[in-house]
């Protein structure tokens, strides 16, 4: 992930973003730098809109923030519901009760 926030840091630095500028960054935040994956984020990088990615990416952020939320909010929801299935599943039973004892 350092290696994605490197190259958006030298893109808003107005750098080019390569290898060599990429292992630079990681070099000077303390972090050893991999060569293979650094050109692999450059390679991977190539023909992209840095700037739509990360507008894009800043779009879709808050989206997946609300999914815990809502998450939370079904999980507080669902022992009401669990009440409501025993209540329904021991009428069934007093109805079959019931019709045993027409039968029986």
């Amino acid at each position: 992930m350092e290696y994605v926030y490197t190259a958006m840091l030298l893109h808003s630095a107005g750098a080019k973003v390569d290898a060599k500028s990429v292992e630079k960054v990681l070099k000077a935040a303390g972090i050893k730098a991999d060569k293979s994956r650094a050109e692999a984020l450059v390679a991977s990088l190539e023909g992209v809109d840095i700037e739509e990615a990360m507008a894009t990416a800043a779009v879709a952020a808050p989206a997946a923030g609300a999914a815990p939320a809502a998450a939370a909010a079904s999980s507080e929801e669902a022992p009401a519901e669990e009440e409501e299935e025993e209540e329904e599943e021991a009428s069934e039973e007093d109805t079959a009760a019931g019709l045993g004892a027409l039968f029986g």
